[in-house]
């Protein structure tokens, strides 16, 4: 494992009262370096949801037509793709800070456009998908060099402390960033969502703007960040089995196994004696608040130290979880499942991205975190792909039901197969 100079700031000493081992592990906090990084996350983990849903209400109220908002989220995953892959190439060629610096600036700039052209009733779905392809473009940049950026901030057996940490403020900006979005909308209008989100966005700069240098590592060969460094991305996770499997795990889970789409035909036919629209957001917010319930929680696992176990167990219960959504007819029952699923989402990001971080080394860290955006942007949406087409030919039920027992069958299978995830150990 290697470090930098933030890594080896003085550490306050530990609690004097013993510690509670199934609460969140929060020693990456004692070190400022890091805590700056989360403290960044955490703020605009709200802000970002407030653009991400007045973007399609904007949109929505402009055409009326949610053929318009699809068409717009496709407009923002193809610039995420692309840009998330360079972004990791550059983030192993350039000094990470400068990197995070330059494109958190570029998201708030776009986030105050957002906010312009609402403010002066520019009424254009044309303008706002140009906008929203630059965001997603800054933002697939920033992914990978953050990401990478937490093992040169803290130790190894902190990583999947670390990732819980910023996995845990994520899903609670996905859970309250909506809420909020719904409350304020009413009240101070559409256009200042965006201007929160650009003032944010300024606090991130500002934390991001007192790190440490995070240059390449002394010895590090300096390229170009090219399509050639990029496919040299690849072959590294060909010629490690351990990385491969990670996103594999990923993949199965995600592609085979994520039913949002049939979330509201589910709630209009199977859950509609409990209200569909009380159904339908409480199928959408269960995994998020189980997923905040993990972090919350991440002291009961955060410390073991096999992790290839850890995913494996993780996107195995997922599995299970999915399935027994499926087959609840009882809505509470089955948000229960969901939450369950939530709570193994969580275990298996926390691990996957700590495998990630200490299976790589420090000059492909980068590339690894650009393949690993691609996937956990690009397999949800197959998913809804999937799933939708199996759910109008085989019925919504029989398809979660399927879907989950194939992601449980597929991840032993290739547990057993390769044995390389399982036995992994830090």
């Amino acid at each position: 494992m290697d470090t930098s100079e933030s890594t080896t700031d003085k550490q306050e000493p530990e609690a004097r009262a013993p510690r509670r081992r199934w609460a969140m592990d929060t020693r990456p906090l004692r070190r400022p370096a890091y805590r700056r990084l989360w403290g960044s996350t955490a703020v605009t983990a709200v802000g970002s949801q407030l653009t991400a849903v007045a973007v399609p209400k904007q949109i929505y109220d402009l055409t009326g037509s949610s053929a318009w908002v699809g068409a717009a989220s496709l407009a923002g995953l193809v610039p995420l793709i692309v840009f998330a892959l360079w972004g990791g190439a550059i983030a192993d060629t350039m000094d990470r800070r400068k990197l995070l610096l330059i494109t958190n600036s570029g998201i708030a700039v776009t986030s105050l456009l957002f906010w312009l052209q609402a403010l002066t009733g520019l009424e254009s779905v044309a303008a706002l998908m140009l906008l929203l392809a630059v965001q997603q473009a800054f933002w697939g940049l920033n992914a990978p060099a953050r990401s990478a950026s937490i093992a040169r901030l803290v130790p190894a057996d902190e990583l999947p402390a670390a990732n819980a940490l910023g996995s845990t403020v994520m899903q609670t900006g996905q859970v309250a960033g909506p809420l909020l979005a719904g409350a304020l909308i009413p009240v101070i209008g559409l256009p200042e969502l965006y201007l929160i989100d650009a003032l944010a966005l300024c606090v991130t700069v500002w934390a991001v703007y007192r790190l440490p240098s995070l240059p390449p590592l002394a010895g590090t060969v300096v390229r170009r960040a090219g399509l050639k460094e990029i496919a040299a991305g690849f072959r590294y996770i060909s010629g490690h089995t351990v990385l491969l499997l990670s996103f594999l795990a990923d993949i199965v889970a995600m592609v085979l196994g994520m039913p949002r789409a049939l979330f509201p035909q589910l709630a209009s036919q199977t859950y509609a004696p409990y209200g569909e629209g009380l159904a339908l957001g409480l199928l959408f917010a269960a995994i998020p608040v189980g997923a905040v319930l993990g972090g919350l929680f991440s002291g009961t696992f955060s410390r073991a130290r096999r992790h290839g176990l850890m995913v494996i167990g993780a996107v195995v219960a997922w599995g299970v979880a999915i399935t027994g959504f499926g087959l609840s007819g009882n809505l509470w029952v089955a948000v229960a499942f969901l939450a369950l699923a939530g709570v193994a989402d969580m275990v298996s990001m926390v691990f996957r991205g700590a495998i990630l971080l200490s299976a790589a080394t420090d000059e492909m860290r980068g590339r690894m975190q650009g393949v690993f955006t691609v996937v956990v942007a690009g397999g949800p949406r197959l998913a809804d792909v999937l799933h939708g087409t199996a759910g109008s030919a085989f019925g919504p039920r029989t398809a979660v039901v399927g879907g989950g027992l194939l992601v449980v069958a597929l991840m032993l299978v290739l547990a057993t197969a390769v044995p390389a995830l399982r036995r992994y150990r830090v």
